[in-house]
């Protein structure tokens, strides 16, 4: 990690003025985490380690000494983490965004979420939601930065194996129809998987299955390659049965940061069960 003083964070010219803002806005909120880009907080309390060692009529025991040694460990662990995360969520800033936007509330929950986040991936998802954020402000609520940091490693492949399976029908909807089908299998559903996701609070599960309405005579959804297009004989007002699984409002908000591969057997497989159910849907590689 090299030395607690070095700078970790370097804003790139090339990245332009929202990142600088949003450093600034970052250290504003969080009482200077990053301001200059730099480990401050850290810093001082190394400062603070090596005066004590230093001041020999200062009375310190062992214990206090391994108690500061520990909070300097730690404090670098969280600055680094908060550093990465931030790093890499600059280069996916819009140029014409606004920081100054997104709530200072809204910061400083972020940020004391995910500081002790330091898996590469799960980072990953918290610098995409923090560019969606300053991308367009609101778009992720609280509760869904407080469900993130109870999720690990595990809970994220698992989402993101469910996202694979989700199309877009004005909002991100999973088409889960029968677990037992092989294809679900193959990529990672299971029924204890759908049942961990329910209880962490990402999906909703109904047996009765749930229906996607307000669909137009003709509606087109992209997976993929491939446009499945689905006909009703209605102008307006129709509905498809869409499986067993809903995504939560969190689940939604997640699973736009979620960058999953497609499954190229997916549209096939959504035409053969629609089509044995009674719609008319066909596939378009246009």
């Amino acid at each position: 990690m090299g030395s607690l003083t070095e700078p970790t964070i370097q804003v790139n010219a090339d990245l332009g003025k929202p990142a600088t803002v949003l450093i600034e806005k970052i250290s504003d909120a969080v009482g200077g985490y990053l301001k200059p880009w730099q480990m401050r907080r850290v810093a001082k309390a190394e400062r603070d380690v090596t005066l004590i060692a230093a001041c020999t009529q200062l009375e310190v025991s062992e214990l206090e000494r391994r108690a500061l040694g520990r909070f300097l460990a730690e404090e670098a662990r969280r600055q680094a983490n908060i550093e990465a995360i931030t790093y890499r969520a600059l280069p996916m800033l819009e140029n014409d965004v606004d920081p100054n936007l997104v709530e200072d509330d809204w910061i400083v929950r972020f940020f004391d979420r995910c500081r002790l986040v330091s898996d590469d991936e799960v980072q990953l998802l918290w610098s995409r939601l923090l560019a969606g954020e300053v991308n367009n402000p609101g778009s992720y609520s609280m509760r869904t930065l407080d469900l993130l940091q109870s999720m690990d490693k595990s809970d994220a492949l698992q989402f993101s194996a469910l996202c694979r399976f989700s199309l877009e029908f004005g909002e991100l909807t999973p088409v889960i129809f029968d677990l037992d089908a092989t294809i679900y299998r193959e990529n990672g559903l299971k029924f204890d998987t759908i049942r961990h996701l329910g209880d962490v609070g990402l999906i909703s599960i109904a047996d009765h299955g749930y229906l996607t309405g307000g669909l137009p005579e003709s509606f087109s959804v992209r997976y993929g390659e491939l446009t499945l297009v689905l006909e009703f004989e209605k102008p307006s007002h129709n509905e498809i049965a869409t499986g067993n699984v809903l995504l939560s409002r969190a689940g939604r908000e997640l699973a736009s940061i979620c960058r999953t591969e497609p499954i190229p057997e997916l549209p096939a497989y959504l035409v053969q069960e629609w089509t044995r159910r009674g719609y008319r849907v066909s596939l378009s590689s246009a």
